[in-house]
């Protein structure tokens, strides 16, 4: 299991685990969980580089998003 604290987020943290290149059991401390949720669904199973790349620099404030910072989160694990 991998975990990232996450930085200007509501969300604290994203655990994940990256399997052959998949993303599997993504899950946030905090946020919006509806939407948090809804993301890990979204992603699950598929390749974690190609998630990075269509997350990466999706704004809610802070100049992030919690998707920004799984962006973040992957890219600093592959």
């Amino acid at each position: 299991m991998i975990t990232y604290n996450t930085s200007g987020t509501c969300a604290r943290q994203i655990n994940f685990e990256i399997v052959d290149g998949k993303l599997h059991n993504v899950k946030f401390l905090s946020g919006c969980p509806g939407n948090l949720k809804a993301i890990a669904k979204l992603v699950e199973g598929k390749d974690a580089k190609e998630v990075a790349e269509l997350l990466a620099g999706n704004q809610c404030r802070n100049g992030t998003s919690c998707a920004d910072q799984l962006s973040k989160a992957i890219l600093a694990n592959i």
